[in-house]
């Protein structure tokens, strides 16, 4: 009976190591640094006259901010989001994507991927060597501008991305 007992406990206390294994800690964007985020990037285009959409996600590639400068075509609504999903997901920046899609036929299927948005604009925020979150930007004559505003809007805040 008594060892029944221990044999009964021993395998409670493995069962409860195993299952506090299962619990993730992971880092990701605060909303005020997304906004932050989000309203870098319109004015860093609203700098060199571009009327951009500027959309921040999380780690998970939810929605965090948006932030649509005053004459921003419509369409830069869902091409901001989808840049952000995109780069979120693949955790680097939409333009290497694009880059990859270019030279690698068999990348081709990713533009199928729905919310994905192959084309540059859209840059992972890091803290340290994780990924929790991007950004995306479009409305910018060409993905490469809407990348820089994002650089510039991600510069900003490095100090706050330990």
């Amino acid at each position: 009976m008594i060892k029944s007992f221990f044999i009964a406990a021993a395998a409670s206390v493995a069962l409860c190591g195993a299952a506090s294994a299962q619990v993730l800690t992971e880092k990701n964007i605060s909303s005020s640094l997304a906004v932050e985020i989000a309203q870098g990037a319109v004015a860093a285009c609203a700098a060199d006259k571009y009327n951009v959409t500027a959309a921040v996600v999380d780690r998970a590639g939810v929605l965090r901010a948006l932030v649509r400068a005053d004459n921003a075509g419509p369409h830069t609504v869902s091409a901001a989001r989808d840049k952000a999903f995109t780069s979120a997901s693949a955790r680097i920046p939409t333009s290497t994507i694009a880059d990859n899609v270019q030279k690698n036929p068999g990348a081709a299927g990713l533009v199928h991927i729905e919310g994905f948005l192959v084309l540059g604009g859209g840059v992972p925020i890091k803290a340290g060597d994780a990924v929790i979150g991007a950004v995306g930007v479009g409305g910018a004559p060409g993905g490469h501008l809407d990348e820089a505003c994002a650089a510039k809007a991600l510069e900003k805040v490095a100090g706050q991305l330990k």
